[in-house]
């Protein structure tokens, strides 16, 4: 499902990630773990194609995104990735149901049909009571629900995490956990979650290790 090949990263003198390779099978929850620093925030952002590396391949449901050009790399990223990150990164002027929306109508999907899906979406996360208020009138779980809506609208392959529950309670945290599972049995997403959370880590279906911009157990 993804293969991350030889990946080499620096910013400045500064070699950030020194040859990552790692295999990632389809409907597969993976947790990167590891001290800050390690390189996995940059690891998930090249694999989300949202930072280019200096030298190696990543390939995505048999398309090699290291070699698109911007805008085709921009289409992928739009339909087939959706991203959770820790601080939610919801628009506080629109409602929950509009940020949702967001992706897809960027993606040109039609207005009708995109708003019936985003509804049946927070229906399912439980949010169909909250969907016309603002994100500064949600609880931090429900905020990050939210998040997760918008990551499911245009029905992604691959769903990436950044310390999703960083900001998160206890008991908010033990349900975006539960939720992960729950959506990749339901629609077989294969997940990559970034955490320092390792009640997390251990209920993944794989733990890698980060250190040095290496990984110690592929």
């Amino acid at each position: 499902m993804i293969c991350i090949e030889n990946i080499h990263k620096s910013f400045g003198n500064v070699e950030v990630l020194k040859g990552i390779d790692l295999q990632i099978e389809k409907a597969e929850i993976v947790s990167i773990v590891g001290k800050s620093g390690a390189g996995k925030t940059t690891l998930l952002q090249i694999v989300g194609t949202l930072l280019k590396a200096d030298s190696g391949l990543v390939t995505i449901n048999g398309t090699e995104v290291s070699r698109l050009k911007e805008k085709a790399l921009s289409k992928f990223r739009n339909r087939n990735l959706g991203f959770v990150f820790q601080n939610h990164q919801l628009l506080p002027e629109f409602t929950a149901l509009e940020n949702v929306m967001i992706p897809g109508l960027i993606a040109q999907h039609s207005r009708k049909n995109l708003e019936q899906k985003a509804r049946e979406v927070l229906e399912f996360l439980n949010l169909g009571h909250r969907m016309e208020h603002k994100p500064k009138e949600l609880s931090g779980g429900e905020q990050q629900r939210v998040a997760v809506a918008r990551a499911l609208i245009n029905d992604p392959e691959v769903i990436l995490a950044d310390e999703p529950s960083g900001n998160l309670d206890t008991q908010n945290k033990e349900e975006l956990h539960q939720l992960f599972f729950t959506l990749r049995d339901t629609f077989h997403q294969t997940f990559i979650i970034v955490t320092h959370d390792m009640a997390l880590a251990k209920m993944s279906d794989r733990t890698v290790t980060m250190q040095d911009g290496k990984i110690l157990n592929p």
